[in-house]
């Protein structure tokens, strides 16, 4: 199983309002906290952790078949690498991978049950005007936000 989840920055900076109070301790961990306010680009690090925490929600949720979002107890690690964000997010007793990319437009991140399972994973993602047969290619995952659509593909086909 794979996930996915896209951030418009635009648009979320548009929808949320992360800096009023309560909001970080109310979807983040103290240690991520922690990391957004030591980071150079907070807006950035929040969008990030939030994308990884859903892209491995968007596993979980199949896996165990539960519909409790709680980003709190979706723990994520940053591995900041020279070609690329890497890292993890536990819940549960379980662990997810995930790889992330920031542009200035969006942040995009996919997560895997396995970490050798992301190198076989391709990305599709589209502005608006999205094609509108995309659900034809049979993407494994669908994430969309703001101005964008992101679709995933599996090697395997696996269901995300």
């Amino acid at each position: 199983m794979i996930g996915n989840d896209v951030v418009d920055l635009l648009q979320a900076s548009i929808e949320s309002n992360w800096k009023r109070k309560g909001y970080l301790a109310k979807i983040f961990t103290t240690e991520e906290q922690h990391i957004i306010q030591n980071s150079k680009d907070a807006n950035a690090t929040v969008w990030l952790l939030w994308s990884m925490k859903e892209a491995a929600y968007k596993i979980h949720n199949r896996k165990t078949k539960l519909r409790n979002f709680a980003p709190s107890k979706l723990i994520c690690k940053i591995d900041y690498l020279r070609n690329g964000i890497m890292g993890s997010v536990s819940s549960g007793g379980e662990k997810y991978y995930t790889s992330s990319e920031i542009n200035l437009n969006y942040i995009h991140t996919i997560a895997a049950q396995e970490q050798t399972q992301l190198a076989y994973i391709s990305t599709s993602i589209y502005e608006i005007p999205y094609p509108s047969d995309y659900r034809l290619s049979k993407p494994a995952c669908i994430s969309h936000h703001g101005n964008y659509l992101a679709l995933v593909y599996f090697a395997n086909q696996g269901k995300c």
